[in-house]
């Protein structure tokens, strides 16, 4: 799951190193040095065929679960999701390894692993669980449902919403979903050969793979596992003993006021959760801090001052309502996220048009430009670049079948979506097809540069666009969060395949194995990811109300950014529009000073997009994700190599052990087992009128 250098979005997805750019750029070229195809050149590379094995999509599908309800999981409590590429990459590993092993003692193993198949197995794996990401079932989508409907609006009647179904899901997800596939495909080695775009996360995951296929390696990888196995089990343990205090609402650790019952009210606690101190881990450390800004700015300051004013500002005290407190909130937090969406969109554009301008020249300039069919040897080329341009030109993809699968698959599409939504009509999906493959190019591009993907910014512009074209009498609202999905799925797919042809680039897996594993992992995950949410959906029938284990904080947030594209200042409460000019002012000045500053000295500057999170949510994910920041701290202090070496794994073993018992806590409750004990803190006062009453 690719990301930003500190988050795609606020809703996204963060990097799965905990390192800056500078020193992964160090890092890559020190490898390059070693020239890592001469260590592998005694290993024959496998035909495209043979790297699409059987056993690699059966890992593929399991691990593919699994991440689906970690991703889920986090996507319906706080929205941030961590990139799960080194947990893909070492599981994958660990599994078909084991697997081989046993096969090759008992004299059956016919071929062996390698880290072409390794690149298979963690390209289907992200593909599938990415769609639990860009499929919106925690934003866009869900944000259509009754349940968030109503919690927006001031009166019931007449209201208009799509209430979540498997069925139409996965037809949805089908015919949206592949489209990003297609459309980028004629311009992988522009990309990856001639433009030599980076693609730091691509390259971080093909470097991590190759790693695991060296004897080093493969014995630093074991212990990795080992670790990772270790916390898993303890998250999953921790969780379930958890589960027996919480009979009812606020009940249990997750409710423990940890700093005193008058921050509680404010939400600032520690509740116990090992999903969050591993993304706690995962994070940088200035997205942990930012985080917590936020919380106190917005529930330690901002919302006890907006509270002297009731009767004043606003009169509803119903906490579910968007003309009480909960506006406020929901707005401003939409106020920094346009504001710094808007600033990064900018700053990534211009970026990517300057380098693509001065990539063109050079290429023009350029004595030998590289032909399709060519294996260019030039002394300008490393031998590591040598054998991987040779085999990455070797297996085309023919043009006509990316461009045949576009038309094919956009045609079907223009003809069924009307029919799941019948506000979004045929010519808004026609526009937005025509559109979609230059704004995927641009992300693509943009995020080889940066690592920097925006395709929630340009799912929020369809909001925007389709939504005010729409209008508010013919549906505008449903029909822009519906061209949301169709815009964010072809612009994040596109950006995910071209990460992936960079680690098979690095890999020497081929271009057509990396384009196969993608479109089986993306037809995997159309059909897990609704499965799952299914679950979710059925087995907690507060899903997505506020006072919920899972709020789906971002299904009210994409609702109301609709509302407002559609029905303008209308939809906020009074005096909300002036703080909400203030916050959108604050997020592009923030970020003017930390590109003011440089990466060295702008370490201290929060960032806005997570500052955002907490004004809806609270601070008590925040405490928890500033520990997981903090264990990392002492570690790499204490022992710098250790922690670069385990705290991944270790963070993925607490967020992946916390995930898988979202499935058995979501089948007891399908089965209405309830747990047996409640855990409840009560003020001194309030206990001593409750023992009362008992004693009577």
């Amino acid at each position: 799951m690719e990301s930003s250098g500190s988050l795609e979005n606020v809703d996204s997805r963060v990097p799965e190193l905990n390192i800056n750019e500078e020193e992964r750029s160090d890092e890559i070229k020190k490898e390059e040095e070693l020239s890592v195809e001469q260590i592998f050149a005694k290993k024959e590379v496998p035909s495209w065929k043979k790297q699409l094995t059987i056993r690699a999509f059966v890992v593929s599908f399991v691990l593919s679960v699994m991440f689906s309800f970690i991703v889920m999981k986090l996507n319906l409590t706080v929205g941030i999701i961590p990139s799960l590429n080194v947990s893909a990459g070492l599981l994958g590993f660990f599994f078909v390894k084991t697997w081989t092993k046993l096969l090759e003692r008992s004299g059956l193993l016919k071929q062996p692993f390698t880290r072409q198949e390794n690149t298979v197995i963690q390209t289907c794996v992200v593909a599938a669980s990415g769609i639990a990401f860009s499929g919106g079932f925690g934003s866009y989508l869900f944000a259509m449902s009754e349940r968030v409907v109503k919690q927006s609006e001031k009166t019931q009647d007449g209201l208009e919403y799509k209430n979540p179904e498997l069925g139409w899901i996965i037809g949805f997800l089908f015919v949206v979903s592949f489209l990003g596939l297609f459309s980028l495909v004629p311009l992988r080695k522009i990309m990856i050969v001639d433009f030599k775009l980076t693609y730091p996360s691509g390259t971080a995951t093909a470097h991590l793979i190759n790693s695991f296929h060296t004897p080093e390696g493969a014995k630093l990888a074991k212990k990795q596992v080992r670790e990772l196995g270790k916390f898993l089990s303890f998250s999953f343990l921790w969780s379930f003993f958890q589960w027996f205090f919480t009979a009812t609402d606020d009940c249990g650790f997750q409710k423990f006021p940890t700093f005193g019952l008058k921050a509680f009210e404010y939400k600032f606690y520690f509740d116990f959760s090992a999903t969050y101190v591993g993304v706690g881990m995962i994070c940088p450390h200035i997205v942990n801090v930012s985080v917590l800004i936020g919380g106190i700015l917005s529930w330690g300051i901002m919302l006890p001052l907006i509270e002297t004013r009731k009767g004043h500002w606003y009169t509803d005290l119903d906490p579910d309502s968007m003309q009480g407190l909960k506006g406020y909130t929901v707005f401003i937090a939409i106020a920094l996220i346009l504001g710094d969406g808007l600033y990064s969109f900018a700053k990534v554009l211009t970026q990517t048009m300057a380098d693509l301008h001065k990539k063109i020249r050079n290429r023009k300039a350029m004595p030998l430009p590289v032909s399709e069919h060519s294996s260019p040897v030039t002394k300008t080329l490393s031998y590591d670049d040598q054998c991987r341009t040779q085999l990455f030109l070797k297996d085309q993809i023919p043009t006509w079948l990316a461009i045949g699968g576009y038309i094919a698959i956009a045609s079907v599409s223009t003809a069924t979506l009307p029919h799941i939504f019948h506000q979004l009509k045929w010519y808004h999906i026609i526009v937005i097809y025509t559109f979609a493959p230059v704004l995927a190019f641009c992300n693509a591009f943009g995020c080889g540069l940066t690592d920097w993907s925006l395709a929630s910014t340009y799912g929020k512009l369809a909001i925007f666009t389709i939504g005010a074209w729409a209008g508010a009498s013919h549906g505008g609202v449903l029909a822009g969060l519906a061209a949301c999905g169709v815009m964010m799925n072809i612009v994040s797919t596109a950006s995910d395949l071209m990460q992936d042809f960079k680690t098979g680039y690095m890999t020497l897996a081929s271009p057509r194995s990396m384009f196969v594993s993608q479109g089986i992992g993306t037809a995997m995950g159309c059909v897990i990811s609704p499965c799952v949410f299914w679950i979710f959906y059925k087995a907690f029938p507060d899903l997505g109300m506020q006072s919920s284990e899972y709020p789906a904080p971002f299904a009210s947030i994409y609702y109301n950014m609709a509302k407002l594209g559609v029905e303008g200042f209308s939809a906020l409460p009074k005096e909300c529009l002036k703080l909400c000019y203030a916050f959108f002012a604050a997020a592009i000045l923030i970020n003017i000073i930390r590109d003011a500053l440089g990466k060295k000295r702008s370490w201290f500057i929060p960032l806005p997009m997570a500052m955002a999170i907490p004004f809806f949510l609270g601070s008590y994910f925040a405490i928890d994700m500033c520990i997981g920041s903090l264990i990392l701290y002492i570690w790499q202090k204490r022992n710098k190599a250790g922690a670069d070496a385990f705290a991944p794994a270790v963070a993925s073993g607490l967020i992946c052990g916390d995930g898988i018992w979202a499935l058995p806590s979501s089948i007891l409750a399908l089965a209405g087992i309830k747990p047996p004990i409640c855990m409840k803190f009560l003020s001194r006062s309030l206990n001593s009128k409750v023992d009362g009453y008992l004693g009577s």
